[in-house]
């Protein structure tokens, strides 16, 4: 097992980073093996910016409707994940897919998928500066840099001012990596499967960029939930 950060780990090292989860008033933390600190994950931090539009969206389609449209794209979402990290992985001679749909979105980002270096893949990661902690997609070299890449899932195409929020996470996982490693993140990538389109898009931006947001997000979670 690989302690907690006394000297800097190498990037390959950080898969084996053994932190665990816990729930608390329906909110993630992570906490390593001793209990020493109970940090709230990076999803549950960022989810800040879209609480308020999503209770109005729930409101507006009704709870039944809303619960079967997130547990569908849920489900999609971990599948497609499962997937990626396999083949990233080549830990399977051969990717299987459930439907038609599946195998679309796969296929459709399988060219740029090629083009990454993996490092390290759902590695778990923790910061004592932000006090977060989170599990990243991939740490890995795309389009020659050090890279933190996210794969997501979508039922139709998305505008770029809809990344921010992605941007926002992907920048706390660059911090971490470089607080763990010492090693400087240069770009921060979400690759878009888009369902039923048989296409993905690719965002990337400049993780120095949202340093200030995350802060301010990070200070604004403190208020309303005291960690």
């Amino acid at each position: 097992m690989t302690q907690l950060k006394t000297t800097l780990l190498d990037l390959y090292e950080l898969e084996n980073l053994d932190l665990k989860t816990t729930n608390k008033d329906g909110k993630r933390y992570y906490t390593d093996t001793d209990e020493t600190f109970y940090y709230p994950s990076v999803t549950s931090v960022t989810g800040l910016l879209s609480r308020d539009h999503i209770k109005l969206w729930r409101k507006r389609v009704g709870e039944e409707t809303a619960n079967k449209i997130t547990a569908q794209a849920t489900k999609r979402g971990t599948t497609f994940h499962n997937l990626v990290e396999d083949y990233l992985r080549k830990d399977k001679e051969f990717i299987e897919f459930d439907n038609v749909l599946q195998e679309g979105m796969f296929k459709a980002m399988q060219p740029v998928l090629d083009e990454i270096i993996p490092i390290a893949i759902e590695a778990p990661l923790y910061s004592n500066v932000l006090q977060m902690a989170g599990r990243v997609d991939c740490v890995g070299i795309f389009d020659d840099q050090l890279s933190i890449i996210d794969f997501k899932t979508s039922a139709k195409y998305k505008e770029e001012y809809m990344a921010k929020p992605w941007y926002i996470q992907m920048t706390a996982y660059a911090i971490m990596v470089e607080e763990l490693t010492g090693q400087a993140i240069e770009e921060i990538t979400a690759l878009v499967a888009v369902e039923g389109h048989n296409a993905f898009q690719i965002f990337s931006a400049n993780p120095m960029d949202y340093v200030d947001e995350l802060n301010d997000l990070r200070v604004r979670y403190k208020n309303v939930y005291g960690v």
